[in-house]
């Protein structure tokens, strides 16, 4: 009965957080998208006045030599291609600001909140400490909700519920800052793309003409084309290094969520142990 209780009101609990979650991301989402079309719509407009610049030089110029010039300077395919890499880095950084306000110490492991169930559990008060946690949703306090629903049976179930709830919050941790890391592998495979294909271009011009094109001109067109390379690496680098210190984050904060819930449980394991 007491397992029934807790189960009910943990799940109202969490849907009461899930729905102020999800009506802050979708306000989040809204923000990131509308600044995402903004700069998609600078990068589209900066693509027609920089081929007018081109136009308008001289035969004797090297090459673009503003820097739109030079990030858009490859074509209808490079320009795809940078609008792609300039959507992940915005992407990102969102990534970076988000997981930073919420893969805290403070909002997955409330202070005072161990202790506090651990004291309610060992005067008996099984209904307060379940309320205690509720009113504080993070990784620790679902962990030790879990605990808490199962006290009606053995110290086995016990423990294989705080074991799955650990279990499930680090695989729920990790899937939201694995972004960073597809991110961060994706990012130079484009840009090595966009290389490939302005070489690829570069070379035909230079079949096609039979030889006549200079050492000048054939440079040109191969440093235009690995401007996406260094784009890439530009965004693989930032998300890399963010996801390998969200990673060890992540490890820590689970870690130190399972000592909680060892100390929390510890003295009714050596109670059930001596009944």
């Amino acid at each position: 009965m007491m397992s029934n209780m807790v189960h009910e009101r943990s799940a109202r609990g969490s849907g009461q957080g899930t729905r102020r979650r999800v009506s802050n991301s979708r306000f989040i989402g809204s923000c990131r998208a509308i600044l995402m079309s903004a700069i998609l719509m600078s990068g589209l407009l900066a693509t027609p006045l920089w081929a007018q610049e081109s136009g308008a030089t001289s035969p004797e110029s090297a090459g673009p030599q503003s820097f739109l010039g030079i990030v858009f300077s490859g074509g209808i395919t490079g320009v795809a291609i940078m609008l792609v890499l300039i959507t992940m880095s915005i992407v990102t950084i969102y990534l970076i600001i988000d997981h930073l306000l919420t893969v805290r110490r403070k909002d997955l492991m409330p202070p005072g909140l161990d202790e506090q169930v651990r004291q309610l559990l060992a005067a008996g008060q099984i209904e307060e400490a379940a309320q205690a946690c509720r009113a504080r949703p993070s990784l620790a306090s679902f962990v030790l909700l879990h605990g808490i629903s199962e006290l009606e049976f053995d110290w086995k179930a016990v423990e294989k519920a705080l074991e799955d709830a650990l279990a499930e919050q680090a695989a729920r941790l990790f899937r939201k800052i694995e972004y960073l890391n597809v991110i961060g592998n994706l990012a130079p495979m484009v840009g090595l793309l966009g290389t490939v294909v302005g070489m690829v271009i570069a070379f035909q011009q230079v079949a096609s003409s039979q030889g006549a094109a200079g050492a000048g001109e054939l440079a040109a067109g191969i440093y235009q084309a690995l401007v996406t390379t260094v784009a890439g690496l530009i965004v693989a680098i930032p998300a890399l290094a963010a996801f390998a210190v969200f990673r060890n984050r992540v490890d820590q904060y689970v870690a130190e969520a399972a000592f909680q819930a060892q100390q929390v449980f510890g003295p009714l394991r050596r109670r059930k142990k001596k009944a």
